[in-house]
């Protein structure tokens, strides 16, 4: 199976939880360059979240300077 961690060139969101008795593990990309990981259930559930409210109010595309 290919690599499902997500990267700038390549964004999105991925959550993994391999059995119910260990813990989740999470990470996200943007297009704009922000990353973010988190491992623990509830801190996956809160970077789903974050990377929710990321993605409605990002453009996706770098900011150029």
């Amino acid at each position: 199976m290919a690599d499902l961690t997500p990267t700038p060139a390549s964004p999105g969101v991925h959550v993994s939880k391999p059995s119910p008795y260990r813990p989740a593990t999470a990470s996200y990309a943007c297009g704009c360059g922000k990353t973010r990981q988190a491992q623990g259930d509830d801190q996956a559930r809160e970077l789903v979240a974050a990377w929710t409210d990321h993605r409605s109010a990002c453009s996706g595309r770098k900011e150029s300077a």
